[in-house]
């Protein structure tokens, strides 16, 4: 796959080397009168440009972390920055600003407009707030570097599974953030459209620069990454 070298993260313009630094985070939630530890003083650096993969049996406090880390969740104690701005104490109309800006998300289920082509769905986060070009040209440009520049025009239910991802990774890629975070990327898709998709994600971040950060249960996945980080018991293990 041939991937256009004039594709850059935002974190190729900014100073300094962290994407992502997460400084002793803590979660806990009421639960029978008492408090639960999910997360335990965790702290972790990412920087621009690696692919990290996150892996812990369930309940280790995984999703909880990506969810911090995404700012769609905020931590009992503790600080967390994404691309040298720290998101901890900011409102939800200023965390939607910074999702919209520095964060690329990518789910298991695609989360995709059924409604929309494949070229709507990727346009769709470049009509909130500023971005640089003409929303319908930056998706079109960012679906034929997935892959996808003959499938501008169809609709979810007319794509695969494997395409389905693809517009999803090229949605979170159009607005060049800082962070791409996939949450089990390949978790609904078969064996050759999870490797297809692997492919694709290892050319994207060794060929553009861009940070992946991957929470996964499958073991291919996790051993493609440049560095593995293990959550047991809401705490990194060594």
């Amino acid at each position: 796959m041939t991937i256009e070298t004039n594709l850059q993260s935002s974190t190729a313009q900014s100073t300094g080397a962290s994407a992502l630094e997460a400084i002793n985070i803590t979660k806990s939630l009421p639960l029978s009168g008492q408090r639960i530890e999910i997360l335990k003083d965790i702290s972790l650096t990412i920087n621009r440009g690696e692919f990290i993969s996150i892996i812990g049996p369930s309940g280790s406090g995984k999703s909880t972390l990506l969810g911090i880390i995404a700012g769609l969740d905020t931590p009992s104690t503790g600080n967390v920055l994404i691309d040298g701005v720290n998101i901890t104490k900011m409102n939800e109309s200023q965390l939607a600003r910074i999702r919209n800006q520095k964060i690329g998300m990518v789910y298991q289920a695609f989360n995709l407009i059924p409604t929309l082509t494949a070229r709507e769905n990727v346009e769709a986060p470049l009509y909130v707030g500023k971005h640089p070009g003409k929303p319908s040209e930056e998706a079109k440009k960012m679906l034929e570097i997935v892959g996808l520049g003959h499938r501008l025009n169809n609709r979810p239910n007319q794509l695969s599974g494997g395409e389905q991802q693809r517009v999803a990774i090229a949605r979170a890629l159009v607005t060049h953030p800082a962070l791409i975070i996939m949450d089990e990327p390949t978790g609904n898709l078969d064996a050759a459209n999870a490797a297809n998709v692997l492919t694709m994600i290892r050319d994207l971040q060794t060929q553009t620069g861009t940070t992946f950060v991957i929470a996964t249960h499958d073991p291919n996945v996790a051993n493609s990454a440049q560095r593995v980080i293990r959550i047991v018991d809401g705490r990194i293990a060594e």
